[in-house]
């Protein structure tokens, strides 16, 4: 494991990052927590679960503007080091990937709340593994954080890789099966709809690994990926 910053002789300091970090993992929860919701509101067609999703978003918006604000204060009142500096702003930046997050799952609930208008389609179901590897990706992209680990965070993008090759695949499917029943091509357009919304929040929790490495490291894993790119 590596460690973020350094120990202070100002516990002031030290105790502002704690709180920051806290509220930040406290956000976390909230938005993990709207992923489950949001899987259950989709596949048991459960609409209160999708309701509850869209209603608990402004709960995490108002989070990320607290973060945002409590870490501009921090710099201005410590002027860290570099180190710490990394550390603040990566936490800053995980704020903004979690409400990104959170806006997908309200995405993903208010197409499922429109799929449980018409007929169950046996497709939905080939979902639930996309739904699954996107919130693994998540949890672990937290925990990455939390724990400083930077190799669960490397780790991330390739799982993102392979995300992105599941969605391909799911609309592939999808879009080969919509000529034979025209009769459900709204329920289909809204199913690659929502795979979409998934891929995105691999790529999010993605994002969050990359800052985790810039905090822990110094090192800007983004300017590598577009090279390989």
């Amino acid at each position: 494991m590596e460690s973020y910053g350094t120990t202070h002789i100002f516990s002031s300091f030290d105790e502002s990052l704690r709180e920051l970090r806290k509220n930040a993992l406290m956000m976390a929860s909230l938005t993990e927590r709207s992923l489950e919701r949001a899987e259950k509101g989709l596949f048991e067609r459960d609409e209160d679960w999708c309701n509850t999703v869209i209603a608990d978003d402004e709960e995490i918006d108002t989070l990320e503007i607290q973060l945002d604000q409590d870490g501009i204060g921090v710099m201005l009142k410590f002027h860290p080091v570099a180190s710490d500096m990394r550390t603040v702003v990566a936490t800053m930046k995980l704020s903004v990937n979690l409400e990104r997050i959170a806006d997908q799952t309200v995405n993903i609930a208010r197409r499922a709340r429109k799929l449980l208008l018409r007929p169950t389609l046996d497709t939905t179901a080939t979902l639930r593994p996309l739904f699954d590897f996107s919130t693994d990706m998540v949890k672990d992209a937290i925990r990455a954080f939390a724990d400083g680990d930077a190799d669960l965070a490397r780790g991330l993008r390739e799982r993102d890789r392979e995300l992105d090759r599941l969605h391909r695949e799911f609309a592939n499917q999808v879009t080969d099966i919509m000529p034979t029943d025209p009769e459900n091509i709204p329920s289909y357009m809204d199913l690659i709809f929502i795979a979409k919304f998934i891929e995105r929040i691999g790529d999010q929790a993605k994002s969050i690994g990359n800052d985790t490495i810039y905090a822990l490291l110094n090192e800007d894993v983004r300017h590598q990926l577009r090279r390989k790119d």
